[in-house]
């Protein structure tokens, strides 16, 4: 939710600040409505490794002091106050954003046995409502979950899970209320539209029903919120009661339970970065003991399904690097019994899967695009399903009828509206569901396209680029370049019907797909983490390189943007090439590594050790102050940024944003503005409300379109 007189806020806060007790040490002097807010630098020295590393800003940790809140309000005012002449152009964005979102929309409709369910919007309001109707399309609607009747009250929402009982009686729905991603579990029956009286605080979002209505399979956290146990509840028990049916002690193992798509077992898995191990017990037969299907080696992963009385194993094991798919006979899981049924490709990365009784589906990756290909399990005849556009996207839709030929699946580009498909795998033909509908959107007048940059290393990157029609490559054209490059996600070119706000100014949207993710197969991943992390970094400079070389744009209309660790990713690329950049926006930037992953008792930090590496050992101590966005700001001219967070992250704590401006601001020779918006009311992922999510959109591209001059702002 928008704030309101931010000049006025900003100075009741600045004075907060300013009058704060001598022990609250970020006290700051009285500034006016647009001067930024000073953070007092209180140098604090750590030693490690025999190196000395000071934080002249660590006390902006300190959450309970008064001062903290009040300069992260002052920072909110501050911005707010520096984009107030742009307050038209934000009005302006986010009426033609809501243009093109439409009000009232409707998820294509899945049949899970007797029903067919969906989600809707309904226009004006933030969150869908969950519904289903009996039979066919024509039955009466059952709405039975109203995420918008959940949500009054609360500044912010979300509903990770939603899930109804095999018989359909019984829904369990986990809620959060404050981005913090701690959750709350509660059941509803479905035939009264009651909600039960158990409730069960500090689940992690994830569970899964066995085969009776009875029975429920939840996750939930260690206080650094790393799942670690899998517990059994019993509809109509107190939840005090309810079995620890596993528990996994190793600090970089992480559990999930879900059940196999034909219903027939629940599955526990437990997994790290580089190792997995599965268990698993009848769906029908809940209280059986768990039983083991492989233990965990260094180096092997994998994913179970089943099928047809034979588990079936997506894995990396015996050097698979871009993994393979197995069978085992359930009656002796082992290794040993493992069968190769699709063998590893050096050359093409399976991505993911999805299993039918008579037919496998392989979403590949293959030079950074997304083919689908498709196995009869009955004859082993395989074909790839083709598409028209150069550069697009193509994922998994919602299947879970395992005893089906047709397959959904959904498939966009970045003109090309998201459609749902769905693909009846024997005789080949295809139909579509949906195809998402855009007010005013005509494809012929823009155009997409594949180029390629050379790293340092001779790598070559790809860049997918949009924009409107004609193009002339006289550098002259304004271009906001994002990447990612963390975790092995890879960065899709899909539609994004927003993206038209900055592509009809004239813009050049382009995405560097650089290591760390996987595009081009694990092994771009592999070579984008740990010791090898700069390549993420020098990849992106590359390709922002070969955009200006090739005429796309030049570094006076070049601006860039990255979240979570693609915010890492901003922050070393301005430290690396301050010049080459106009502007930058850092979203929930994870730019602090060196000290995050030197406290486990932050969520992910454990884990986070097998990507970026722990800084206890001197070699990845090294590394990461090598590259570090805030150990690396030095006195030089930096472009202008747009830091945004939300306080109550859980994944990425606020101060680290919070520090790195302060730092930044320190340092900076160019006085371009430089601004920090913190969203007090939220996590991660920002506004949890569709309409105010446009509007913290729509405040990042008036950022944009205002540095680089753009659609004659």
């Amino acid at each position: 939710m928008r704030r309101t007189c931010p000049s006025i806020l900003f100075l009741l806060l600045s004075s907060i600040l300013a009058d704060a007790a001598p022990g609250q040490e970020g006290a700051g002097a009285r500034q006016s409505a647009h001067s930024p807010p000073a953070a007092r630098a209180v140098p604090r020295a750590d030693t490690l490794h025999g190196s000395v590393r000071v934080d002249e800003y660590s006390w902006l940790r300190e959450r309970s002091n008064p001062a903290v809140l009040a300069h992260l309000e002052a920072e909110y005012g501050y911005a707010e106050a520096m984009m107030a002449p742009r307050e038209v152009l934000r009005k302006q964005l986010y009426e033609e954003m809501r243009a093109r979102t439409p009000g009232a929309d409707q998820t294509p409709a899945t049949r899970i046995g007797p029903y067919l369910y969906y989600r809707r919007t309904e226009p004006g309001k933030q969150y869908p409502v969950h519904a289903r109707k009996r039979g066919s399309v024509d039955a009466p609607e059952e709405a039975y979950l109203d995420l918008n009747s959940l949500a009054q009250g609360h500044r912010y929402f979300s509903a990770d899970l939603v899930t109804v009982s095999p018989d359909h009686g019984l829904l369990a729905v986990s809620v959060d209320t404050t981005g913090a991603e701690r959750y709350s579990l509660r059941f509803k029956d479905l035939a009264t539209g009651r909600f039960l009286p158990e409730r069960i605080d500090s689940v992690s979002g994830n569970a899964a029903w066995a085969a009776d209505r009875r029975t429920l399979f939840y996750t939930r956290s260690d206080p650094s919120q790393r799942p670690d146990r899998i517990y059994r509840h019993t509809i109509g028990t107190d939840p005090a009661t309810d079995v620890l049916v596993f528990h996994e002690p190793d600090p970089l193992f992480r559990v999930q339970v879900y059940r196999t798509k034909d219903n027939r077992y629940i599955v526990v898995r437990s997994f790290s970065v580089n190792t997995a191990e599965a268990r698993f017990v009848p769906a029908d037969r809940p209280r059986q003991p768990l039983r083991m299907i492989a233990p965990r080696h260094t180096g092997g992963r994998y994913h179970v399904e089943h099928n047809d009385g034979r588990f079936i194993l997506y894995t990396n094991t015996d050097s698979a690097a871009n993994f393979k798919i197995s069978e085992a006979p359930v009656a002796n899981p082992a290794r040993r019994n493992w069968r190769d049924l699709v063998p590893h490709q050096s050359s093409v990365l399976i991505a993911d899967y999805e299993l039918f009784r008579d037919h496998l589906v392989l979403f590949e990756r293959r030079d950074a695009l997304r083919p689908i290909r498709i196995r009869d399990l009955r004859t082993g005849a395989e074909h790839t399903l083709s598409f028209v556009d150069s550069v697009y996207s193509a994922f998994r839709g919602s299947n879970p009828d395992h005893d089906t030929d047709t397959l959904r699946f959904t498939y966009s580009s970045f003109i090309t509206p998201t459609t749902t498909f769905a693909y009846h795998m024997a005789s080949r033909e295809r139909a579509v569901v949906k195809r998402d509908s855009v007010a005013g959107h005509d494809p012929s007048r823009y155009a997409t396209e594949r180029t390629w940059a050379r790293a340092p290393d001779g790598a070559l990157v790809p860049v997918s680029l949009v924009y409107r029609r004609p193009l002339a490559k006289d550098g002259t054209r304004p271009l906001l370049l994002y990447g990612y490059g963390a975790y092995s996600f890879s960065s899709d070119a899909q539609f994004d019907s927003r993206l038209f706000s900055l592509l009809d100014r004239g813009v050049v949207y382009a995405i560097a797909h650089v290591r760390g993710g996987q595009e081009m197969g694990r092994q771009w991943y592999e070579q984008g983490k740990l010791l090898q992390k700069r390549n993420t970094f020098t990849d992106f400079i590359a390709s922002a390189e070969h955009l200006v070389r090739e005429g796309y744009t030049s570094p006076g209309r070049l601006a860039i943007r990255g979240g979570s660790a693609g915010g890492t990713l901003v922050g070393a690329a301005i430290n690396m090439r301050p010049e080459l950049f106009r502007a930058a926006v850092a979203e929930a930037p994870f730019v602090d590594p060196i000290t995050a992953l030197l406290d486990p008792s932050l969520r992910l930090t454990t884990t986070e050790w097998e990507y970026w590496g722990n800084p206890r050992v001197q070699a990845h101590y090294e590394n990461l102050k090598s590259y570090s966005p805030y150990d690396n700001v030095r006195r030089q001219r930096y472009p202008s940024l747009l830091v945004t967070a939300g306080l109550n992250d859980p994944r990425v704590a606020y101060w680290g944003p919070a520090k790195w401006v302060s730092r930044l601001r320190a340092h900076d020779t160019g006085g371009q503005p430089l601004l920090l918006r913190i969203n007090m009311g939220a996590g991660h992922r920002g506004a949890s409300g569709r309409y105010d999510a446009l509007e913290e959109e729509a405040f990042v591209y008036a950022f944009i379109l205002s540095q680089l001059g753009a659609g004659g702002i």
